[in-house]
């Protein structure tokens, strides 16, 4: 039962699941890496390319960190994956990020995906022993604002993925391969309006740029799930309290889309997917098999909002959509924050609408981050000092 638990996991964390025959979903390597790791992005809709900037910065746009008022920042967040099922399969998230000067911040960051314990057995079901399979991806971040309102940001990651179950395949074994994402993050100074000001706020991240994970030595490999985010939102500062900020962001997995083939193998629709991953971000924007109207189709789009009263308190929602045919991912996000001191919680909740649950259905997530300038301060923020 558990090994079978595993198997979806390993379908259901991508974002391709669908048993329909008329669907096209994109398949690669390490899909948690595609998971949102912090409760606030999660309770908005997935997102964070360009929603204002905190420690969790680092996975969604780590050029967001220069444009932080605290110097210095941890945060951590927790989320039971498949928790309607099993108790032991989780994410783990951790970041910590430093402003250097004006100019310039680092951020390094874990994320670790446990998929719990699982028994083995042979072929006469004798127990052969218990294993652990997880995956995770450590990384490094460095930003360097250009101007007063634009910064960029560069980020290497290694990844790991041990997924071996011990089935006496000697060519199996642990993968792992290296990855960079480029981002960049524009804010803009205060606009005057006539009854409030406003800020304008736009990012992108070109995530996942790396080989191919091999975990057979005879394999070809799979891709890494190399994403475009593109966001731009607004915020509505409508006094010297009360904020309202509105995102909107697409995605697109920069991976060749599977063609059609016949029942010997030969590709009848779509362009052979079997290449590089550097000639496979290229030849993702035209080889749909359905022309430019699929090509369309693979980009997700996620539109989230937030009110915040006083930096001390925040009420989030979001939704998210998915083509029919790339996934059938729909659901509407919820979530709210509270700031105490030097700490902030965050929570979010999910609630499927499509006609595919996520796996996080019904789930609540949490993220706590420290702010460590107040903590070495004794808890006294800018806004206390007011």
């Amino acid at each position: 039962m558990k090994k079978f638990l595993m198997l979806m996991v390993l379908i259901g964390t991508s974002i391709n699941i669908n048993a329909q025959t008329d669907t096209r979903v994109i398949t690669t390597a390490v899909p948690f890496l595609l998971v949102s790791g912090d409760a606030r992005a999660s309770s908005m809709g997935d997102m964070g390319v360009a929603t204002s900037p905190d420690a969790f910065s680092q996975y969604w746009n780590a050029a967001k960190y220069n444009f932080l008022e605290s110097k210095t920042g941890v945060g951590i967040s927790y989320t039971p994956y498949l928790s309607q099922l099993v108790n032991d399969i989780k994410i783990l998230n951790a970041n910590y990020y430093r402003k250097l000067n004006d100019r310039s911040a680092f951020g390094i960051g874990l994320k670790y995906f446990g998929l719990g314990e699982i028994d083995l057995s042979d072929r006469n079901g004798q127990y052969t022993g218990t294993v652990s399979p997880n995956e995770f991806a450590i990384d490094a971040s460095y930003a360097l604002k250009l101007s007063n309102t634009f910064s960029m940001a560069v980020t290497m990651r290694f990844i790991n993925s041990d997924l071996k179950l011990g089935t006496g395949n000697d060519d199996a074994s642990a993968a792992q391969s290296f990855a960079v994402d480029l981002s960049g993050y524009y804010e803009s100074e205060e606009i005057d309006f006539k009854d409030f000001q406003g800020k304008l706020r736009l990012g992108y991240n070109i995530q996942n740029l790396g080989p191919k994970m091999k975990y057979y030595k005879s394999d070809e490999g799979d891709f890494l799930p190399t994403n475009l985010r593109l966001g731009a939102g607004f915020d509505f500062i409508l006094d010297d309290y009360n904020n309202v900020g509105i995102t909107l962001e697409t995605n697109k997995l920069l991976v060749p889309t599977p063609p059609v083939r016949d029942v010997n193998g030969v590709i009848v629709e779509g362009q052979d997917d079997n290449v590089n991953w550097m000639s496979g971000i290229f030849q993702s924007f035209s080889d749909a098999p359905g022309g430019m109207s699929e090509e369309l189709k693979e980009f997700q789009w996620s539109i989230g909002t937030e009110y915040t009263y006083l930096d001390a308190f925040s009420l989030r929602a979001g939704y998210f959509h998915e083509s029919e045919i790339k996934g059938k991912r729909k659901y509407i996000t919820v979530g709210a924050g509270f700031k105490y001191n030097y700490m902030i919680i965050d929570m979010s909740y999910i609630f499927s609408t499509g006609a595919l649950r996520s796996p996080l259905d019904n789930t609540m997530r949490f993220s706590l981050t420290f702010n460590i300038d107040d903590f070495a301060k004794g808890g006294v923020g800018d806004e206390d000092k007011k």
